[in-house]
């Protein structure tokens, strides 16, 4: 059965650009409601940790480096279905294969800056989560 929370981070690329509201404006015009949330800044070692799956990748360092160069909005939400209605309103991760009215169509600058995380998987929600959010945090 599918969970009812997701996690997302909107990136560093969309607060330069002056994208937080917007991007939380289609959150919750898609019915997800905020459990938890905070502006914040990864530093590399955190940002490192979190991405740690990609640690092999060709990419792993530069996406490190990305994902500390500013501030992000780190969030928890909340819908049945979650993870899968979310992955759908973010769109591909490549912003030129997203589908037209997505978030990554409308913010994302490249594949590399792509606007916005969501979990993949309900099991990688709750870990992803628990890594940014006490429980004295969620709501």
């Amino acid at each position: 059965m599918a969970g009812n929370i997701t996690f997302t981070m909107i990136k560093p690329d969309a607060v330069e650009a002056g994208n937080i509201g917007n991007i939380l404006q289609m959150i919750e015009a898609d019915g997800f409601t905020i459990k938890a949330m905070k502006y914040t800044k990864l530093s590399s070692e955190k940002a490192g940790e979190f991405y740690a799956i990609h640690k092999e990748r060709p990419f792993y360092g530069e996406l490190v480096e990305f994902m500390s160069r500013g501030p992000i909005v780190a969030a928890i939400l909340e819908k049945d279905n979650a993870v899968e209605d979310f992955r759908k309103l973010i769109g591909s991760t490549n912003p030129e294969e997203a589908a037209e009215g997505t978030v990554r169509k409308k913010y994302a600058k490249s594949i590399g800056e792509n606007a916005v995380h969501g979990s993949d998987s309900d099991e990688n929600a709750v870990i992803e989560a628990n890594f940014h959010f006490a429980g004295t945090e969620i709501f």
